[in-house]
């Protein structure tokens, strides 16, 4: 580990299949070795990125991952285990939690962040044991997850979460979900419904507009609406994330909720899809340590980028 006049050793894991994922990182190293990091670079072969964690627990100061969601989502538990820091290098297609954290989409200004910002304690979601950054979801999202492939990601970046969305759009159809929290059961009929623990996901869907990952609550919303069509009418509120005002959108803050459907549905954190209904979802708080700026504000690197359909 570290002293005080030694370099800070990073555990540096780089998802090679992320959109991003090929790009040169020598200048990347040298930002993070100026700022007094020394990467660890496990051998090309050893892509677990859970296990590579562990595995260096005790020899590593920290852990800075390159990659989306996806490769965050991998990571979450074995983060929260570990104990260790978190540096986020944003090379992804959609990179949610970067944006929910106002991180650069530029790699080597999120390289500067790591070396200079000092980590700082946000939330973890947890569904059935599965941890999750962003969103957990079951309906139009998750079935949207499981037609959204590697290949249409990389080819076309958050454009193929458009394309795809629009195959699945015109054969949505509500179902029946039975909503426990708070000391409450209600039972709805939806297209979709969203657990939020931070901010954005989906490519640049907002779950709630005041939403942040460290304010120890999950912002819970259902897309009650009567036809697909209707979905189309509020996408600019589920860009803006003030889609919970609608009439045909339930919204509510909580830090524990249970769904229950009448068929196991696939439920999707943070665009996998990792277990099934019935799905205990709740708030891990400050569970994790991230180096990034104070609070939730989108960077200006990060604020401009496209949003698309969830």
């Amino acid at each position: 580990m570290a002293g005080a006049d030694t370099a800070r050793r990073a555990l540096l894991v780089v998802n090679k299949k992320a959109r991003n994922g090929g790009l040169d990182l020598d200048a990347v190293k040298g930002v993070l070795r100026r700022g007094g990091i020394e990467p660890v670079e496990p051998p090309p072969d050893e892509t677990d990125c859970k296990a590579l964690i562990h595995a260096h627990a005790s020899t590593c100061d920290m852990v800075i991952l390159g990659g989306g969601d996806g490769t965050l989502n991998a990571a979450a538990q074995a983060l929260a285990e570990a104990q260790l820091p978190l540096g986020i290098l944003p090379l992804g297609t959609a990179n949610d939690l970067a944006r929910s954290l106002g991180l650069p989409a530029d790699p080597l200004e999120a390289a500067e962040v790591i070396a200079t910002v000092p980590a700082r304690p946000i939330d973890l979601g947890c569904v059935n044991g599965h941890y999750f950054f962003n969103v957990a979801s079951i309906g139009f999202s998750a079935d949207l997850a499981g037609e959204l492939t590697a290949d249409l990601k990389r080819r076309l970046g958050t454009v193929g979460y458009g394309v795809a969305a629009f195959r699945l759009l015109r054969r949505a159809r509500p179902f029946t979900v039975y909503i426990e929290h708070d000391g409450t059961v209600e039972t709805v009929r939806t297209i979709q419904v969203s657990v939020g623990n931070g901010r954005h996901y989906g490519g640049g869907m907002t779950v709630e507009e005041n939403a942040t990952v460290d304010d120890g609550l999950l912002n819970f919303y259902s897309l009650e609406v009567a036809h697909w069509w209707r979905l189309l009418a509020l996408l600019p509120a589920l860009r803006r994330g003030t889609q919970g005002k609608a009439a045909d959108v339930r919204a509510f803050q909580t830090t524990e909720v249970i769904l229950r459907t009448k068929k196991p549905r696939a439920v999707n954190t943070d665009g996998e899809l990792t277990t099934y209904t019935p799905a205990h979802v709740r708030v891990l708080p400050k569970a994790v340590q991230v180096h990034a700026p104070e609070r939730d504000a989108p960077s200006a690197a990060s604020a401009g980028r496209p949003s698309i359909f969830p």
